[in-house]
């Protein structure tokens, strides 16, 4: 091993060393406790010249927006020798049902909800999710079937779009190195959408499937055993979540995707698709009036004092990191947890 490869397995090793010391594990498993909306914390780790972004998200089980989104100014590909790279790896529990899968496609991440020996556990994992003119679905579902080793037969209309790139796309793809399912696949009961792996790892957590939900090799083995038929799947879409974690009050901004699709959940826990029609003229589903309507909401029956220019600020910047912005007995947040001044907007 040469010089520069022991220095960067030395400084990976530090990373990894101080990321658990903190809390973090690369299983990104953690054990729910009542009243605890957050769970992980939050890390960094310095560059050495082969680095890229896309190898440090995967090591901690981060994906490609997760990581680009913490970093803003950091090349994704060559971000230098000696860079700091912030690691987003603390997470505000999406606001829906904690049981099963839940998908949040705003942030491309999925939460797996199981219980052993009467303890309440979450995993969460990076993923992808469909393209704008693929769009995930959001809705409620379910596993219907667990394959190992899947072969692939693309609808017409993927071997339409592969011909109109002066592509040939065959009816069957072979389980194999070069069928992009991977080695495991979950359908769901939404026809035509699976939760599977992938022979091209770099793109997870990006916007690049047909619709379906893409993990990492490691993560999709992972689950697969653990998860058995009928478990329930939730896909929503929820660019803002606030959280307790104790007595303080976190906001976590991501930004929203571009065509929208807000979801939320009707009196019996069903997912449902936001009427645009029932909102007051010139309030889009995702302005800052969805946060100060999350904020009545979680604040009803415990009341929270909340510091208004430091959401602003969270919303503005949109790094996708939680942020402590309240409290439940009236404390303004502390100066070390506000937002950095380079990183709040300006004008």
């Amino acid at each position: 091993m040469n010089c520069i490869r022991l220095a960067r397995f030395l400084i990976l090793c530090t990373g990894l060393m101080i990321g658990m010391a903190a809390g973090t594990v690369s299983a990104a498993e953690f054990r729910l406790s009542p009243g605890i909306d957050l769970i992980g914390s939050l890390g960094r780790i310095v560059t050495v010249y082969e680095d890229t972004l896309i190898d440090i998200a995967r090591a901690h089980k981060l994906g490609y927006e997760e990581i680009r989104l913490a970093n803003p100014g950091v090349d994704t590909w060559l971000p230098g020798d000696g860079t700091d790279v912030r690691l987003p790896t603390r997470f505000i529990l999406p606001d829906t049902q904690r049981n099963g899968l839940v998908i949040n496609i705003a942030e491309y991440r999925m939460y797996y909800f199981f219980e052993v020996d009467g303890d309440r556990w979450v995993r969460t994992f990076p993923i992808s999710i469909g393209r704008m003119d693929w769009a995930t679905p959001l809705g409620s579902a379910a596993i219907v079937k667990k394959v190992e080793n899947p072969a692939w037969y693309p609808p017409q209309s993927i071997r339409d779009e592969w011909a109109a790139d002066g592509r040939q796309l065959d009816t069957y793809v072979p389980p194999g190195p070069d069928n992009p399912l991977g080695a495991y696949a979950l359908r769901l009961s939404i026809p035509g959408y699976l939760i599977h792996g992938t022979n091209r790892p770099a793109g997870v957590g990006m916007r690049v499937t047909h619709g379906c939900i893409r993990m990492f090799p490691e993560d999709i083995e992972w689950l697969f055993p653990q998860v058995p038929v009928d478990t329930p799947v939730r896909i929503i879409n929820q660019p803002f979540k606030l959280g307790w974690y104790g007595d303080d009050l976190y906001l976590e901004v991501h930004p929203p995707l571009e065509e929208g699709g807000a979801s939320e959940e009707d009196a019996d826990g069903e997912i449902v698709m936001r009427d645009p029609e029932s909102e007051s003229a010139g309030t889009h589903a995702w302005s800052i009036t969805n946060i100060t309507e999350r904020y009545i909401s979680i604040t009803r029956e415990r009341p929270a004092l909340i510091d208004w220019e430091l959401v602003n600020s969270v919303y503005a910047n949109r790094l996708g990191i939680p942020v402590k912005v309240g409290t439940a007995d009236g404390r303004i947040p502390a100066e070390a947890n506000s937002v950095p001044a380079d990183e709040r907007p300006t004008g």
